[in-house]
């Protein structure tokens, strides 16, 4: 995301900013998909600035999916034939739209409400120490829910765009 236009932040780089009292800090906690398989820990939370609201959780993926995953063709770009897309080295972190989750707070796990196992293993991933775009968010939601494709593509601001029950605040 250039910078003038970025509204979404890492929680830990926002400084005057913190989880209200009344949520949980889920940072650290493990998170399960539908099945309650591990599908990695929430390594950070994404905040819309302008909405002073969490937005995605930011989640490192468990080595087994990523294993799982490793010889997946997920997106295509143009390289040699075109069609294949390889992982790079640290490319092990998916975001998930908070209103996708129940929070447990007495086991400290966040389960993925209806995403099972192999659509985290096929979705998009991005490497923690880069930010992500707004193409990047479609095509994370058109993985976790394929029929609000058209939905998606017609949406470009942060108001319209976050205004979906995927986006609810836990």
């Amino acid at each position: 995301m250039e910078n003038k236009d970025r509204n979404l932040y890492r929680l830990d780089e926002l400084s005057d900013y913190k989880v209200a009292s009344n949520y949980s800090d889920v940072r650290g906690w493990k998170i399960v998909d539908a099945d309650n398989r591990t599908i990695g820990k929430i390594d950070n939370l994404w905040v819309n600035k302008d909405m002073q609201r969490v937005v995605y959780l930011d989640v490192n993926l468990d080595k087994g999916l990523i294993e799982d995953s490793h010889n997946e063709v997920h997106d295509a770009i143009a390289n040699e034939n075109g069609k294949e897309f390889i992982y790079k080295d640290g490319d092990s972190h998916i975001i998930i739209p908070i209103g996708s989750v129940s929070i447990n707070k007495d086991t400290k796990i966040v389960m993925a409400n209806n995403i099972g196992y192999d659509t985290f293993r096929k979705t998009s991933r991005y490497n923690w120490q880069n930010d992500f775009d707004r193409e990047y968010e479609r095509r994370v939601l058109n993985s976790y829910y394929p029929t609000e494709e058209s939905r998606l593509a017609s949406e470009s601001n942060d108001d319209t765009f976050y205004k979906r029950r995927e986006f609810d605040n836990y």
